[in-house]
């Protein structure tokens, strides 16, 4: 049976989602608690890579489990086997056979928290950004505008993205604030590698005056990642949904 598994968590303590040899991942603890359930080593596919210290909202991911299951017990099973990492699989419903977490995705939503005040993160160390200075939001919202739709977005894309192309369609791009807390919310159906931490590193800068929308259009539009603004920390960054 296949299954579509619904997960959030902490990426603090792991190298990012995908396995890796010598290094905590996401995808590695995932597949470790299935072989304890089953008996059997299961590759968990999930419809988005998130970096190291990235965090989830909803990630998506499927498996195939070869033993008779019960819908209802898996996921308590699966947390059973999780415990100590800071993952929990917040659902799970039986999926069609094809059914592929990555390439069925039809829309990416990811979250980006920043604290703007002077004093230092307590409890929320290691899940924002906070930026001491104060930030014009109603500056950044008018930038993001700029991002919004079909552009090849290079400027904002790491060196060492795997991407077949740098063309990406932005849905959604907004800033909003909430007292000292600025969000920001984008949804496409996909992203270069650290396409959102960079766009937000520049936002940043718009919203501490360093540069207007027009600068926004015009880096994005030079495509040159050398024009980019500082990447922002993975500490703020959430994979909030996955819509299929």
């Amino acid at each position: 049976m296949r299954f579509k598994l619904t997960i959030e968590y902490d990426g603090g303590p792991f190298q990012g989602w995908q396995r890796l040899p010598n290094a905590p991942s996401v995808q590695g603890a995932l597949e470790d608690a299935v072989e304890k359930l089953t008996g059997v080593r299961s590759e968990v596919i999930g419809a988005g890579r998130t970096d190291s210290g990235v965090h989830a909202y909803a990630q998506v991911a499927h498996v195939d489990i070869e033993k008779p299951f019960e819908v209802g017990r898996l996921a308590d099973a699966l947390n059973a086997h999780l415990r100590p990492h800071p993952i929990a699989v917040s659902a799970v419903a039986e999926a069609a056979p094809d059914f592929h977490a990555r390439f069925d995705a039809k829309l990416r939503a990811y979250r980006y928290r920043i604290r703007n005040r002077r004093t230092p993160l307590t409890f929320e160390r290691g899940q924002m950004w906070r930026v001491s200075r104060a930030l014009d939001v109603d500056a950044m919202q008018a930038a993001a505008a700029r991002l919004v739709g079909k552009h090849d977005f290079t400027t904002f894309r790491d060196a060492h993205c795997q991407a077949k192309s740098p063309l990406k369609t932005l849905n959604v791009a907004q800033v909003t604030r909430n007292s000292d807390e600025v969000d920001c919310w984008f949804e496409a159906q996909s992203f270069l590698h650290r396409q959102v931490r960079s766009m937000v590193g520049t936002l940043v800068e718009v919203g501490l005056g360093k540069m207007g929308a027009d600068g926004v259009a015009r880096i994005l539009a030079a495509a040159d990642r050398a024009q980019c603004g500082p990447v922002a920390p993975a500490d703020g960054l959430y994979l909030a949904r996955v819509d299929y």
